[in-house]
């Protein structure tokens, strides 16, 4: 893989490689300091707590997909409008998710996202 160069490429890069479901694919990417905020939940405080909680999600999903739908980047911030397909053995969900990344030195040190937990549970339990 080539090195992303910009704070755009380094986001579209990370969620094109979620969908492998490989925590320490995603490791290059991320600070060491990294803040992952699923602002539904508390925050993951450094690269080992958030590959944590990623493997946690890689878990309980047998597919999962971040489809960016809009991207806006200014500087080291960029923000996503994504749908998330969250695939289990009885159901698959398309969750619309915000996501804003704060980049520095070609590395994610901040990412937040938004969404509806309410909509997220109804979809994963009802289909």
């Amino acid at each position: 893989m080539t090195e992303p160069a910009t704070a755009e490429e380094v986001v579209r890069q990370f969620c094109t490689d979620v969908s492998a479901r490989d925590p320490e694919l995603l490791r290059p990417l991320l600070a060491e300091d990294v803040v992952y905020h699923n602002m539904a939940m508390e925050p993951s405080t450094g690269i080992d707590a958030t590959l944590e909680a990623l493997a946690t999600l890689f878990v309980m999903f047998e597919g999962i997909g971040f489809e960016i739908v809009n991207l806006a980047a200014t500087g080291n911030t960029v923000l996503t409008e994504r749908v998330d397909s969250l695939r289990t053995a009885r159901v698959e969900a398309r969750l619309p998710v915000m996501g804003a990344f704060e980049v520095a030195a070609g590395r994610i040190v901040a990412w937040r996202d938004y969404f509806d937990i309410a909509q997220a549970g109804s979809l994963l339990n009802n289909g």
